[in-house]
Protein backbone atom coordinates (compact mmCIF):
# COMPACT_ATOMS: atom_id res chain seq x y z
CA UNK A 1 0.00 0.00 0.00
CA UNK A 2 0.86 3.61 -0.79
CA UNK A 3 2.18 5.09 3.07
CA UNK A 4 1.90 9.02 2.44
CA UNK A 5 2.43 10.28 6.23
CA UNK A 6 5.48 10.37 8.48
CA UNK A 7 6.22 11.39 12.18
CA UNK A 8 9.42 11.88 13.66
CA UNK A 9 9.30 11.81 17.54
CA UNK A 10 11.61 14.82 18.27
CA UNK A 11 10.70 15.85 21.44
CA UNK A 12 12.62 14.07 23.89
CA UNK A 13 15.39 15.64 26.60
CA UNK A 14 18.27 14.33 25.34
CA UNK A 15 19.93 14.04 29.05
CA UNK A 16 22.34 11.50 28.26
CA UNK A 17 23.54 14.70 25.46
CA UNK A 18 24.89 17.01 27.85
CA UNK A 19 26.47 19.19 28.16
CA UNK A 20 25.96 19.74 24.69
CA UNK A 21 22.15 19.49 24.83
CA UNK A 22 22.05 21.94 27.15
CA UNK A 23 21.67 24.61 24.61
CA UNK A 24 20.66 22.30 21.60
CA UNK A 25 17.52 19.78 21.04
CA UNK A 26 18.96 16.20 20.61
CA UNK A 27 17.78 16.39 16.99
CA UNK A 28 20.04 19.71 16.08
CA UNK A 29 23.12 17.71 17.63
CA UNK A 30 25.46 17.50 14.39
CA UNK A 31 27.14 14.16 13.19
CA UNK A 32 29.14 14.46 10.39
CA UNK A 33 28.43 17.90 9.60
CA UNK A 34 24.44 17.22 9.38
CA UNK A 35 21.79 17.37 12.47
CA UNK A 36 20.64 13.96 13.20
CA UNK A 37 16.80 14.77 12.44
CA UNK A 38 18.26 15.71 9.09
CA UNK A 39 18.75 12.19 8.07
CA UNK A 40 15.41 11.31 8.77
CA UNK A 41 13.97 14.25 6.51
CA UNK A 42 16.19 13.16 3.23
CA UNK A 43 14.82 9.39 3.86
CA UNK A 44 11.58 10.19 3.61
CA UNK A 45 12.23 13.14 1.15
CA UNK A 46 13.61 10.08 -1.07
CA UNK A 47 10.80 8.06 -1.50
CA UNK A 48 8.36 10.94 -1.82
CA UNK A 49 6.52 11.75 1.50
CA UNK A 50 5.06 14.82 2.02
CA UNK A 51 3.46 15.13 4.70
CA UNK A 52 5.60 15.25 7.86
CA UNK A 53 5.23 15.61 11.62
CA UNK A 54 6.97 16.30 14.18
CA UNK A 55 6.72 16.82 17.56
CA UNK A 56 8.70 19.25 19.98
CA UNK A 57 8.95 19.84 23.27
CA UNK A 58 12.61 20.52 25.52
CA UNK A 59 14.04 23.76 23.36
CA UNK A 60 10.79 23.89 21.15
CA UNK A 61 11.33 27.68 19.60
CA UNK A 62 14.72 26.32 18.18
CA UNK A 63 13.46 22.65 17.19
CA UNK A 64 10.38 24.75 15.21
CA UNK A 65 12.38 27.11 13.82
CA UNK A 66 15.27 24.86 12.39
CA UNK A 67 12.40 23.18 11.11
CA UNK A 68 10.65 26.20 9.45
CA UNK A 69 13.15 26.24 7.36
CA UNK A 70 13.71 22.88 6.25
CA UNK A 71 13.95 23.35 1.84
CA UNK A 72 12.61 20.08 0.68
CA UNK A 73 8.92 20.01 2.41
CA UNK A 74 6.81 21.40 4.52
CA UNK A 75 7.01 20.07 8.61
CA UNK A 76 3.95 19.86 10.48
CA UNK A 77 4.56 20.80 14.34
CA UNK A 78 2.91 18.55 16.96
CA UNK A 79 3.71 20.77 19.93
CA UNK A 80 4.18 19.17 23.54
CA UNK A 81 5.43 21.98 25.00
CA UNK A 82 3.10 21.75 27.80
CA UNK A 83 3.77 18.00 28.65
CA UNK A 84 6.49 15.18 27.47
CA UNK A 85 3.62 12.57 25.93
CA UNK A 86 6.09 9.78 25.69
CA UNK A 87 6.40 8.09 22.43
CA UNK A 88 3.20 6.55 21.96
CA UNK A 89 1.59 10.02 23.15
CA UNK A 90 3.06 11.92 21.46
CA UNK A 91 2.27 9.67 18.25
CA UNK A 92 -1.52 9.50 19.53
CA UNK A 93 -1.67 13.35 20.20
CA UNK A 94 -0.20 14.15 16.33
CA UNK A 95 -3.24 11.76 14.76
CA UNK A 96 -5.33 14.13 13.37
CA UNK A 97 -2.33 15.64 11.38
CA UNK A 98 -0.90 12.27 10.13
CA UNK A 99 -4.36 10.64 8.84
CA UNK A 100 -6.37 7.32 9.32
CA UNK A 101 -4.33 5.44 6.93
CA UNK A 102 -1.08 3.74 8.24
CA UNK A 103 2.04 5.71 8.68
CA UNK A 104 5.45 5.88 9.26
CA UNK A 105 6.77 6.34 12.96
CA UNK A 106 11.11 7.66 13.30
CA UNK A 107 13.10 8.46 16.18
CA UNK A 108 14.73 11.74 16.07
CA UNK A 109 18.15 10.53 16.96
CA UNK A 110 18.79 7.43 14.83
CA UNK A 111 19.23 6.49 11.21
CA UNK A 112 21.74 4.44 8.86
CA UNK A 113 23.85 4.37 5.90
CA UNK A 114 22.14 2.11 2.71
CA UNK A 115 23.63 -0.52 0.94
CA UNK A 116 24.25 0.85 -2.24
CA UNK A 117 24.00 -2.94 -3.61
CA UNK A 118 20.35 -3.30 -1.77
CA UNK A 119 18.49 -2.17 -4.72
CA UNK A 120 15.87 -0.52 -2.89
CA UNK A 121 16.27 1.98 0.24
CA UNK A 122 15.27 0.98 3.69
CA UNK A 123 11.78 2.80 3.85
CA UNK A 124 10.90 1.68 0.43
CA UNK A 125 11.38 -1.86 1.40
CA UNK A 126 9.05 -1.23 4.29
CA UNK A 127 6.20 0.26 2.56
CA UNK A 128 6.35 -2.47 0.01
CA UNK A 129 6.18 -4.96 2.46
CA UNK A 130 3.81 -3.47 4.42
CA UNK A 131 0.38 -5.59 4.57
CA UNK A 132 -2.38 -4.14 6.63
CA UNK A 133 -4.42 -7.41 6.39
CA UNK A 134 -1.72 -9.35 8.72
CA UNK A 135 0.19 -6.69 10.47
CA UNK A 136 -0.44 -3.93 12.62
CA UNK A 137 3.44 -2.90 13.25
CA UNK A 138 6.10 -3.40 10.90
CA UNK A 139 9.53 -2.47 12.53
CA UNK A 140 12.93 -1.85 11.06
CA UNK A 141 14.91 -4.52 12.79
CA UNK A 142 19.09 -4.18 12.22
CA UNK A 143 21.46 -7.04 13.89
CA UNK A 144 24.12 -6.78 16.45
CA UNK A 145 26.61 -6.49 14.16
CA UNK A 146 25.34 -3.70 12.10
CA UNK A 147 24.90 -1.38 14.77
CA UNK A 148 26.76 1.30 16.23
CA UNK A 149 25.76 3.00 19.51
CA UNK A 150 23.77 0.39 20.76
CA UNK A 151 24.98 -0.94 24.38
CA UNK A 152 21.87 -3.15 25.10
CA UNK A 153 21.49 -6.91 24.32
CA UNK A 154 18.59 -6.70 21.81
CA UNK A 155 14.85 -6.56 21.54
CA UNK A 156 13.23 -9.08 20.13
CA UNK A 157 13.74 -12.06 18.26
CA UNK A 158 12.21 -13.27 14.80
CA UNK A 159 10.75 -15.92 13.92
CA UNK A 160 10.40 -18.19 9.97
CA UNK A 161 7.56 -15.75 9.10
CA UNK A 162 9.27 -12.43 9.77
CA UNK A 163 6.71 -12.37 13.55
CA UNK A 164 8.81 -10.73 16.37
CA UNK A 165 8.91 -11.47 20.10
CA UNK A 166 10.22 -9.85 23.08
CA UNK A 167 13.81 -11.08 23.46
CA UNK A 168 14.05 -13.05 26.75
CA UNK A 169 17.51 -14.32 26.62
CA UNK A 170 17.25 -17.42 24.07
CA UNK A 171 17.83 -17.06 20.09
CA UNK A 172 19.52 -14.54 18.29
CA UNK A 173 18.32 -10.92 19.09
CA UNK A 174 17.78 -7.83 16.71
CA UNK A 175 17.53 -4.01 17.73
CA UNK A 176 14.66 -1.82 17.05
CA UNK A 177 16.10 0.71 14.62
CA UNK A 178 14.03 3.62 15.01
CA UNK A 179 11.73 3.00 12.23
CA UNK A 180 8.20 1.50 11.95
CA UNK A 181 4.93 1.52 10.20
CA UNK A 182 1.97 1.81 12.23
CA UNK A 183 -1.93 0.93 11.50
CA UNK A 184 -2.97 4.04 13.88
CA UNK A 185 -5.69 1.86 15.51
CA UNK A 186 -3.58 0.15 17.53
CA UNK A 187 -3.73 3.16 19.55
CA UNK A 188 -7.34 3.25 20.38
CA UNK A 189 -6.91 1.10 23.41
CA UNK A 190 -5.15 3.73 25.28
CA UNK A 191 -6.89 6.47 26.93
CA UNK A 192 -4.54 8.69 28.77
CA UNK A 193 -2.04 11.07 27.16
CA UNK A 194 0.86 9.69 28.56
CA UNK A 195 2.16 6.26 27.15
CA UNK A 196 4.92 4.17 25.37
CA UNK A 197 4.96 2.94 22.00
CA UNK A 198 6.23 -0.46 23.55
CA UNK A 199 2.67 -1.02 25.26
CA UNK A 200 1.68 -1.29 21.51
CA UNK A 201 4.82 -3.56 20.42
CA UNK A 202 3.05 -6.05 23.59
CA UNK A 203 -0.25 -5.44 21.95
CA UNK A 204 0.43 -6.36 18.53
CA UNK A 205 2.80 -9.05 19.50
CA UNK A 206 -0.35 -10.29 21.61
CA UNK A 207 -2.12 -10.43 18.79
CA UNK A 208 0.51 -11.88 16.30
CA UNK A 209 0.91 -8.96 14.27
CA UNK A 210 4.01 -7.36 15.05
CA UNK A 211 6.52 -7.92 11.98
CA UNK A 212 10.07 -7.27 11.05
CA UNK A 213 11.15 -5.43 8.41
CA UNK A 214 15.20 -6.24 8.22
CA UNK A 215 17.89 -3.40 7.62
CA UNK A 216 20.29 -3.40 5.22
CA UNK A 217 23.60 -1.35 5.67
CA UNK A 218 24.93 -0.16 8.85
CA UNK A 219 22.71 1.14 11.88
CA UNK A 220 23.69 4.27 14.36
CA UNK A 221 22.05 5.70 17.44
CA UNK A 222 23.64 8.79 18.97
CA UNK A 223 22.85 8.86 22.73
CA UNK A 224 25.92 10.54 24.42
CA UNK A 225 28.74 12.93 23.08
CA UNK A 226 31.09 10.17 22.58
CA UNK A 227 28.73 8.31 20.73
CA UNK A 228 29.24 11.36 18.00
CA UNK A 229 32.87 10.43 17.11
CA UNK A 230 31.45 7.16 16.96
CA UNK A 231 29.20 6.90 14.48
CA UNK A 232 31.53 9.32 12.03
CA UNK A 233 33.98 6.58 12.44
CA UNK A 234 31.38 4.07 11.82
CA UNK A 235 30.15 5.84 8.75
CA UNK A 236 33.31 6.27 6.99
CA UNK A 237 34.22 2.97 7.77
CA UNK A 238 31.34 2.07 5.63
CA UNK A 239 31.42 4.29 3.02
CA UNK A 240 35.53 3.10 2.59
CA UNK A 241 34.08 -0.62 2.09
CA UNK A 242 34.47 -1.93 5.31
CA UNK A 243 31.55 -3.37 6.28
CA UNK A 244 29.69 -5.60 8.58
Amino acid sequence: MRIQSAMILAAGLGTRMRPITETVPKPLVEVAGKPLIAYSLEALHDIGITNIVANVHYLAPLMSDWLSRWPETDVTISDESDELLDSGGGVAKALPLLGSDPFLVMNADTFWCEDPAAGSSNLARMIDDFDSARMDILMLTARLDQATGHTGRGDFTVDADSRLARFTGSGEPVIYAGTLILSPHILEGFSEPRFSLNRCFDAAIAEGRLFASPLTGHWLTVGTPEAIGEAEAAMADYANGRRS
